[in-house]
């Protein structure tokens, strides 16, 4: 009877390397102070290479996309005095969710924001 070798238990994973561990949190942590800059700058790097830090730039450029047009559209229904309300509410969710995102990557998990419009493919 032969066994197949298995690889050691401790072997990278696809997308857990340091470095693009590293760039993905920052992707998400970006995302608080800079919004859509950062992950605009790793997307553009690397859209022609296929790989997990490629996904995960594209998901939070997705996702600070999202914001932006939340934030237009509650400017907007200030006049009605309804965005004073959500502004803050977006404020929170785009803080909450970053968070979220920089979590799961830091552990080598893709990260799937479930409220973000999918614009880029």
């Amino acid at each position: 009877m032969t066994s197949v070798p298995q690889p050691p238990v401790d072997a990278p994973q696809p997308g857990s390397g340091g470095n693009d561990k590293n760039v993905a949190i920052l992707v998400w942590i970006g995302g608080i102070f800079f919004g859509f800059i950062p992950s605009l700058i790793v997307w553009l790097m690397n859209k022609d290479k296929p790989g997990w830090l490629t996904d995960q730039a594209r998901e939070a450029l997705n996702f600070q996309i999202t914001l932006i047009m939340a934030y237009f559209a509650a400017g907007i229904l200030c006049i009605v005095f309804i965005g004073f309300v959500l502004l803050p509410a977006i404020m929170i969710l785009s803080l909450v969710f970053n968070i979220i995102g920089a979590v799961k990557v830091s552990s080598g998990a893709s990260y799937r924001c479930p409220l973000a419009i999918h614009l880029l493919k």
